[in-house]
């Protein structure tokens, strides 16, 4: 499949280095049909194109991509972002983006995304990938989206059991049993998973508050899953305090 592309972004020679960056990782599969700087000109064209596929630049002239995101009428298509920001990945997941790369971009990185949308097309997930899109964009999310080599999965907050981080991976254990890792670290996604139906007890553990079977005053907690979780010394008065409240 060729994917009619739009690049959205404010900087000449980035969208030169994307432009050549895709040619050499894509092959034929990406057509780049059209260019814009601004919000007013990436709507416009987004609406007038009807692109497959958009590489967002989250900082434009005159706004941000998520004002593009909110002002258009077309948005069935896959959705990229790129971003100088790291902290603009937990807003580019909110709107079922299927990657953010971090510029400079990697070529690797790029063809890694590039390549999953055809994974996600061959499991049939861009309907409710584009579900969610209006989902997300009409409320605050109930769920989220975790981007694997394999697939975008679409869970339910309510399903997160809890998570569990190693250096820049995370793992999500489910409610129903599964384990989906990551490769983004924790704090990526705090801005989601929020209190009170979340706390993160440890650097390395976050746990859904709903699941708790039972937890000690020396300061472990025994989930759901029977899995038990340490509580870090700096959070035990916050987590007993927390857990007083919701009694």
């Amino acid at each position: 499949m060729i994917y009619k592309t739009i690049i959205i972004e404010d900087e000449h020679r980035l969208r030169e280095a994307l432009s050549i960056m895709l040619e050499m990782v894509s092959g034929d599969s990406v057509q780049i049909v059209g260019y814009a700087e601004s919000v007013d000109e990436a709507v416009k064209m987004i609406d007038r194109l009807k692109p497959d596929l958009v590489f967002m630049d989250i900082m434009l002239k005159n706004g941000t991509g998520f004002d593009v995101l909110q002002q258009i009428s077309f948005n069935a298509f896959h959705l990229i972002f790129t971003t100088a920001y790291e902290q603009h990945a937990i807003n580019a997941f909110k709107y079922s983006a299927i990657d953010y790369l971090l510029k400079p971009v990697d070529p690797q990185e790029l063809k890694t995304a590039i390549d999953r949308i055809a994974v996600l097309e061959e499991r049939v997930l861009e309907k409710q990938q584009i579900t969610e899109l209006h989902t997300n964009l009409s409320k605050t999310p109930d769920r989220i989206v975790l981007p694997t080599q394999e697939a975008m999965y679409v869970v339910k907050l309510e399903q997160i059991l809890r998570c569990e981080t190693s250096g820049s991976y995370t793992t999500f254990f489910l409610t129903d049993g599964r384990k989906i890792m990551v490769s983004k670290p924790l704090k990526n996604y705090e801005d989601i998973l929020l209190q009170p139906m979340f706390f993160r007890v440890h650097q390395s553990h976050l746990i859904n508050v709903n699941s708790i079977l039972s937890y000690s005053r020396e300061g472990m907690v025994h989930m759901n899953d029977k899995s038990v979780v340490p509580i870090s010394r700096g959070k035990k008065e916050q987590f007993f305090k927390l857990m007083k409240d919701e009694i």
